[in-house]
Formats: structure tokens, sequence, C-alpha cells
């Protein structure tokens, strides 16, 4: 079984910000494989299916960015998920705007949610995908520039990414991490 987690903030004030993009992901996965994450537990919406024969778990925490690791922690105990049966999607502001990244690995590189995952559940070794969302402008609070709403330019170059990040979800489910890895780290990002 396979935990997919994506990352954001509950609540409508929160609906299509930067820092909701992995949210947004599970709702165009759950779309292209017509699952409803609408069940509440786990401190999450999660819905239960099978994509190409293999069983997952889509996971959106509704427990706020900041505390993230505790819904994660909570399914993989009940399920007894290992770590490298989990998959993370959220926001990179290292990244240009729609750039995607696969890891198999890796720090937190301070974002507060992936910190969260890696305290809850003992380990930074769990696979990731990282949807770039841009640079902060100078000058510019983190905080309110990942709160804050896309320009209509980068919801241009963000919209069709959202299928390459379905597509590199399925392929992590159905062929693992390093194929996932050597095919979409290395496509053309825009």
């Amino acid at each position: 079984m396979k935990l997919i987690v994506g990352l954001g903030n509950p609540g409508l004030q929160y609906a299509a910000t930067r820092h909701n993009i992995g949210f947004e992901v599970i709702d165009s996965l759950a779309e292209a494989y017509n699952i409803q994450v609408t069940k509440s537990k786990y401190k999450a919406l999660i819905g239960e299916a099978n994509i190409k024969g293999e069983r997952v778990i889509l996971m959106k925490p509704q427990t706020y960015m900041n505390l993230s690791g505790e819904a994660v922690r909570a399914c993989m105990d009940f399920h007894k998920i290992t770590n490298e049966e989990v998959f993370v999607i959220f926001d990179d502001v290292s990244l240009e705007v729609g750039q995607l990244r696969l890891r198999k690995n890796g720090s937190a590189g301070g974002h507060n949610g992936i910190k969260s995952i890696i305290a809850h559940i003992g380990t930074q070794d769990f696979s990731r995908l990282k949807f770039g969302v841009g640079e902060k402008p100078a000058g510019w609070d983190l905080a309110n520039y990942v709160l804050g709403r896309f320009s209509e330019d980068d919801l241009k170059i963000i919209g069709p990414r959202f299928k390459d990040a379905v597509d590199a979800t399925t392929m992590f489910v159905t062929d693992g991490i390093d194929k996932a890895m050597n095919k979409y780290n290395l496509k053309v990002r825009r």
C-alpha cells in the first residue's frame, strides 16, 4: 500500500494558494482516477482506492501545515505503511513556477510541513514531489508569499504541470521512485 500525501492548509481562505499546491495535486489525482477524498480519518481527508492495481491512500492533512506529520504518522501506524511507501507532494519556493522535482529523501529545506513529517516519522527517507511556486520577491515576507495566490501568468504555467504531477505520482505508485525521478526530473520544465 502507498500513502500519497498532498500538503496544504484546510479552509477556504487557503484554497488555491501557493502553499496548497499539494492539495491541488491530490485533487487532480483523485479526479484522474475517480477517487473520493472525503473520508475524515487520521486528522485528514482520505480516499482509498487502487491505481493501476496498486492499493493507495490519498491524504490531505487537516491539521494545518505545521502539524502535517500527525496525520501521516497515524495513517502509517494504522496501516503498517513503511516510510518507503510514503510520497509527499508540496510547494517549493526554491524551484521556478511549475518546475517539478522528485526526491527519494532529503531535509525539510525550511518547509514546515516536511519538518513536521520528519519529526513524526523519525526519518527524512521518504519520497517526495516538490512543485515549484517560484522564489518570493525581495522584501516580501515568506509566509505572506506562500499564502498568496498565483498570478494569471503563473496559472498559465502551472495548469499543464498538474498532469505531469499526476503522471509522476502514478509512476511512483506503479514503478517506484527511481523510475519516476529518471523520467520527470529530466523533463523540460516549461
